[in-house]
């Protein structure tokens, strides 16, 4: 993986705007992964794309990650503070072989969620709730299931099978549902919180990006300059002459 240039980081969060974020996800994976095709890309679990991103995104901002929290039991505002080592699994879900699970008179082959699956389900009524999603996503990874040897659908696998499903998932594919743990210093309540890596890094492009164009902006006004120019430019080099102009 290798680190995108400032250009290369604006085209694609300019191509993303308005995308799902599973979408957003493959894009900014495809730029700093050119030598794999985007359709194997999005075939690797949720969790080995979720470590590429923690590495893209170390490569690009660094690793310390500074997030937010409000205590459900006092509302106290809690401030963050991590590093990207801290959250990420030495396991990247590359197991290719398909999972196999019994309960209950029922048989299920599956594989590992992957980033497919969440860009078949984004924007789509499977999104309505939590069951239809889970459902949705479910039929997506099951290979074979059967019932006392009679092969049955999706639609038929009863909640308990689901739920040690996700669970297999879930203990196969770590990186893909990371929950940072919270101590409020005020109330001492304590929870857990899901840290997603997509939406937290998009964020943080997206902030970048209208600061680069605000400066882009000035800089042009003041001295003509291509816009080309300017963003080749180093962050350092660019304050030094915003610093001049204001």
């Amino acid at each position: 993986m290798r680190a995108l240039s400032p250009a290369e980081l604006l085209s694609v969060w300019e191509r993303g705007m308005g995308l799902p974020p599973a979408h957003r996800a493959m894009l900014l994976l495809a730029a700093s992964l050119p030598e794999i095709p985007p359709e194997t890309l999005a075939e690797f679990s949720v969790g080995w794309r979720d470590g590429r991103l923690l590495d893209l995104r170390q490569a690009t901002f660094g690793p310390r990650l500074v997030s937010v929290a409000s205590c459900p039991e006092c509302g106290e505002r809690l401030e963050l503070n991590f590093n990207v080592a801290d959250i990420q699994s030495s396991s990247n879900g590359e197991q290719v072989d398909p999972f196999e699970l019994k309960l209950n008179g029922y048989e299920a082959r599956f594989r590992l969620l992957n980033s497919r699956d969440l860009m078949a389900m984004a924007g789509g009524p499977a999104q309505e709730s939590f069951a239809t999603a889970r459902q949705f996503l479910a039929s997506r990874c099951l290979i074979a299931v059967s019932h006392d040897g009679e092969e049955i659908g999706a639609e038929r696998l009863p909640g308990d099978l689901l739920e040690a499903m996700s669970t297999r998932m879930a203990e196969a594919d770590p990186q893909a549902d990371v929950q940072l743990k919270i101590s409020c210093a005020k109330c001492r309540r304590q929870w857990r919180m899901i840290f997603d890596i997509v939406s937290y890094f998009w964020s943080e492009v997206h902030a970048w990006a209208e600061r680069l164009l605000r400066e882009v902006h000035l800089l042009a006004r003041a001295y003509g300059w291509r816009e080309a120019d300017i963003i080749a430019m180093s962050p350092q080099r660019r304050r030094l002459y915003l610093e001049m102009i204001t």
